[in-house]
């Protein structure tokens, strides 16, 4: 009897070591998964911080070489006296402002020069100017972002099938745009943008200042 007992006693203790191990075998390999789920995010994030990482270094170093090209440019007019548009490259025919603030080098033309009065189409004997600062814009400023910027006087639209000046200043901002595009400007590097009256640079008082303002702007921006 007592023989049958230890025996029956053995086996429980058995049974119990065996379940023990079966559940801590179970924890073992449910802690494996969950280290292997955890070095797989590792893993994931530290290839992602070194893509970060150096797309960080890229920019920066994009981010210096745009600083220079701008520092180059303010040395030329400030150090060297050369006006704006020797120093970036458009030539004394042409109207140039160049902020080093902002990055931007701005060509303005005259409507006079590129419409005839109330008209959105270009005058093809003048395509010659814009031949010019497209092939200036190609050789200096490659792969810079574009804008095209139409002004007008302040003058209400009386006697053409515009709506307004807003409307006028677009078309004739699109007509520069499509010029250069056709050129060769690719579509992504270049936007019209329509102003209108709003940003006079003269007095709309007098026919001088009318004419001033009646414009489209070519802008450069040198840290695009």
């Amino acid at each position: 009897m007592k023989s049958a007992l230890l025996k029956l006693s053995v086996l429980a203790v058995a049974a119990m070591v065996l379940t023990g191990c079966t559940d801590w075998k179970k924890k073992y390999e449910g802690l494996n998964v969950q280290y292997e789920n955890l070095q797989g995010r590792y893993d994931n994030c530290m290839s992602s911080l070194d893509e970060a990482t150096a797309a960080k270094s890229s920019l920066s170093s994009e981010l210096q070489s745009k600083e220079n090209e701008i520092a180059e440019l303010q040395s030329k007019i400030e150090d060297l006296n050369q006006t704006p548009e020797d120093a970036t490259g458009f030539g004394e025919d042409y109207e140039v402002e160049f902020d080093a603030d902002k990055g931007t080098i701005t060509v303005t033309l005259q409507n006079t020069i590129l419409f005839a009065p109330g008209k959105a189409s270009l005058k093809s004997a003048r395509n010659a100017d814009l031949n010019h600062i497209y092939s200036v814009i190609q050789s200096e400023y490659a792969g810079k972002e574009i804008d095209v910027v139409g002004h007008t006087d302040s003058d209400p639209i009386r006697k053409s099938d515009w709506d307004d000046n807003w409307e006028l200043s677009a078309q004739r901002a699109l007509s520069v745009l499509r010029y250069l595009t056709d050129q060769g400007i690719p579509d992504s590097k270049i936007r019209a943008v329509a102003c209108g009256e709003s940003r006079p640079v003269a007095s709309n008082a007098t026919a001088s200042g009318k004419q001033k303002n009646r414009r489209v702007e070519i802008v450069v921006n040198m840290k695009s």
